[in-house]
């Protein structure tokens, strides 16, 4: 029997560690947190100093019954969840669940998974570190407090189920204020000139001119001039050449959040995609934990990682760096994500996996190698007539330095973000030398619009402006669009023409070419409903959507954990203005419904037309409640939004249901429901997909959905009894199951359901029904003990 039981988060996590510790230890997994405040309930206790009421979820009874027996044999316990303030809470909660000791009880925090690393946290234990908790603890009862007490006025004033969030809802107003500010944008023709020359030694090079001319007028007499100019012996004329070297420095090993801009601009990667493959990664003992802000490595690290520069690319190559961490409230893990093997070049696992081991290990190395070396030219050229001048830029790799193993990609195209491959080089050029314009182009460009946020952009904004943590970003980014106050939009742009001057061979030709432009995939765009949430919530909640609040407050929990500040009087304070605003804000009575606009009547029957949020979405209104007659409701299609719909295209939306014909002797119908717009066909329903316009559908293409709609369903079923046609087995999603009297029943594993009797089918619903009666019980149980402690 194991004298040593160790707890982690994870089975992965535990599997790992187990082969670290002999036999006289064993690792069980808590499977995350064990208990957590009732879900449904408010559970704050706020007259005894805001103290939580916590529950054991259902699902994890068993498991902590389990680790209660374990516990209850082993001499010692290792509680060895993760080191931020989420694991210490995690370790705080199995301590009072399980009715440790202090005894016998030992706290152990690692930042890699490896044997050294687990041995050497077994011989420095710890107790658990109650100012951590607390910081836990005061973060998750303030959004509780906020998300509790401000989620009804949503529901009261805008459409039932909205949520409010105390950073989700300041991450939306980031999205929803830079959406303002593209609408609110118009875009501004210019002209940008640029010009192909000879170099008197040979060599051609382009040059850019070093201001837009506004427009065409402007254009046309700048090539004028040098038409002028190229006809004569020094029309342009080299005025200056510099050259200076220029280094570029390596970026320092990846936080959490550079990981994730980092891995959505290489690899595609989602922020939620890249904690789980990091989270992975870590588990396996492959990488250090990868919820950080620190860029600092150990130095048992540098080491390792200098030996393998010295040894594989060069000790030229190698240059020793001590990063400091600057981000505001730096303060979860100690190390950089970094490998936990530097000599581990690559590792097995999924293709994802691979990628991501491969940025992390390039970024490490790279971190702790030579600045590049190049040498910038800038060629200054004259124009005869003109002011302007064309400069000319070229850039050439002395010593590549780090750049020979990893590069930092950007946002955007700047070149100052190019591989070495991309620089452009310049011939050789002198002072007063005479050259030879090849061609002359100007080309009609537009002003561009703010960018539409990443998930990255949008974490490195977050992180800037020290709203949340690195264990909260991937949350964050999650719920605003599990929610539907956020989507990732996919635009394919629209064409348009622009012009070309161009001057060549002594000719200034104009010619016209297009191009598609606000092409976009995967930027974050607010939904209808996070917009008008979002402006609700900054007119009537102004302190909680101030970005300074949200990070104050980060920085109040840092105290927090510092031991600085008591956090119940952090709560408190906070509460005692919170809570009065709700109760203000809730007896407003006001004119229109949140989020409506009028938008005329209707010309034949005189309506009144509005579009506003109902209780499913979106829709328009035709007449009103005053009226004789029931008003009528449409839905908006996709690509439409409340801000921008017209009376004209709001009255189209009137036009459903549409009849489009008979097939097999039915009609088939067109209409738009609470849920989105559906083919109705024999008392039967077909959703259609968002890809199809309900207002352009023919009837050969709803016949098609009606006929893979069947194919679908016919699939489903895997047997009926004719003794009992109401009880079908059914092969769905999450595998095969029963149903009878419109309740589906789960089939147990084991079971092969396509040779279930039907006898045996009655025993698996029948049994079904008494564990649902018995755990009703059960839970009307708890609910009266919960009450009565209450009480």
């Amino acid at each position: 029997m194991a004298k040593n039981l160790v707890i982690v988060e994870s089975p992965a996590k535990a599997k790992t560690i187990q082969k670290f510790l002999g036999n006289e230890y064993k690792v069980m997994s808590s499977f995350g947190h064990i208990r957590d405040l009732h879900k449904k309930d408010f559970s704050i206790d706020v007259e005894n100093g805001f103290k939580p009421l916590y529950e054991i979820p259902e699902d994890k009874e068993d498991q902590v019954k389990k680790l209660k027996d374990e516990a209850a044999k082993a001499d010692v316990v290792w509680l060895a969840s993760d080191e931020d303030r989420e694991g210490e809470a995690i370790a705080w909660h199995l301590f009072e669940v399980l009715g440790l000791s202090a005894d016998n009880t030992r706290r152990i925090v690692f930042h890699e998974i490896t044997e050294p690393a687990i041995l050497d946290a077994i011989k420095h234990p710890r107790a658990i570190d109650l100012n951590l908790v607390d910081a836990q603890q005061a973060r998750r009862v303030l959004d509780r407090i906020v998300g509790f007490e401000l989620s009804p006025v949503l529901w009261r004033k805008i459409m039932p189920g909205l949520s409010a969030g105390r950073v989700q809802s300041v991450a939306v107003r980031l999205v929803a204020e830079r959406e303002k500010e593209i609408k609110a944008f118009k875009s501004e023709p210019y002209y940008r000139v640029s010009a192909q020359f000879a170099g008197s030694e040979g060599g051609e090079f382009s040059a850019e001119l070093n201001k837009h001319l506004p427009d065409h007028e402007s254009a046309m007499a700048f090539l004028d001039v040098c038409k002028a100019a190229s006809q004569s012996d020094n029309g342009f004329k080299v005025t200056d050449v510099t050259v200076k070297p220029v280094k570029r420095t390596p970026a320092p090993p990846f936080t959490t959040s550079t990981l994730q801009q980092e891995a959505a601009r290489k690899l595609g990667l989602s922020v939620k995609q890249t904690m789980r493959l990091a989270q992975r990664l870590y588990e396996d003992g492959l990488i250090t934990y990868m919820r950080t802000d620190s860029v600092n490595l150990s130095q048992l690290a540098l080491g390792t990682i200098s030996k393998e520069i010295k040894e594989n690319i060069g000790e030229r190559y190698l240059k020793v760096r001590h990063y400091r961490t600057t981000s505001k409230g730096a303060q979860e893990a100690h190390e950089a994500i970094r490998p936990t093997y530097i000599n581990n070049h690559t590792i097995t696992g999924t293709s994802q996996e691979k990628k991501l081991y491969d940025l992390i290990w390039k970024r490490t190395i790279a971190s702790q190698m030579a600045d590049a070396e190049l040498e910038k030219t800038t060629a200054n050229i004259s124009i005869q007539g003109r002011d302007e001048q064309f400069v000319a830029e070229g850039e050439v790799v002395k010593f590549d330095g780090f750049l020979k193993v990893y590069f930092e990609s950007a946002d955007d195209n700047s070149t100052l973000n190019a591989a070495p491959h991309e620089l452009r080089t310049l011939p050789v050029l002198k002072k007063n030398d005479a050259l030879n314009a090849l061609s002359v182009s100007s080309i009609q460009r537009y002003t561009q619009q703010p960018n539409r946020y990443t998930e990255a952009s949008l974490v490195r904004r977050l992180e800037e402006l020290g709203i949340g943590r690195p264990s909260t970003y991937a949350p964050i980014i999650s719920t605003i669009q599990d929610r539907n106050y956020v989507v990732k939009g996919e635009d394919k742009g629209q064409k348009r023409e622009y012009e070309v001057i161009t001057l060549k061979n002594g000719k200034i030709t104009t010619g016209a070419k297009s191009e598609i432009f606000g092409i976009e995939k995967g930027k974050l765009i607010p939904t209808d409903v996070g917009m008008v949430v979002n402006d609700f919530l900054v007119k009537y909640f102004p302190s909680i959507m101030d970005y300074n609040f949200t990070a104050k407050v980060e920085d109040e929990f840092d105290e927090v954990a510092k031991g600085n500040v008591v956090w119940n009087k952090e709560i408190a304070d906070f509460y005692e203005n919170f809570h009065p605003s709700i109760s203000r804000v809730s007896s407003l009575r006001l004119e229109h419904k949140v989020g409506e606009r009028i938008l005329g009547n209707d010309p034949e029957t005189g309506l009144p037309v509005m579009v506003k949020i109902g209780r499913y979405g979106p829709l328009v209104q035709m007449g009103s409640a005053d009226n004789e007659n029931k008003p009528r409701f449409a839905s908006l299609q996709k690509g439409q939004s409340i801000e921008t719909l017209t009376l004209e295209e709001a009255i189209k939306l009137f036009d459903m249901p549409r009849d489009l014909g008979e097939f097999e002797g039915a009609e088939v119908t067109i209409g738009v429901g609470h849920y989105g717009p559906y083919v109705k066909h024999g008392g039967k329903y077909v959703s259609i997909p968002k890809e199809m316009s309900p207002t352009a559908i023919t009837l050969e293409e709803a016949v098609d959905l009606i006929k893979a709609h069947r194919e679908a369903e016919a699939k489903k079923v895997l047997k009926t009894f004719d003794e009992e046609p109401e009880l079908k087995v059914m092969n769905g999603r999450y595998g095969p199951y029963i149903v009878y009297m419109k309740q589906n029943v789960k089939i147990p594993k084991g079971k092969d359901a396509e040779s279930l009797t039907l006898e045996e089918c009655r025993e698996i619903v029948a049994d079904e029904s008494n564990h649902s009666k018995g755990a009703a019980r059960k839970r009307a149980t708890r609910s009266t003990a919960k009450k009565t402690a209450k009480k």
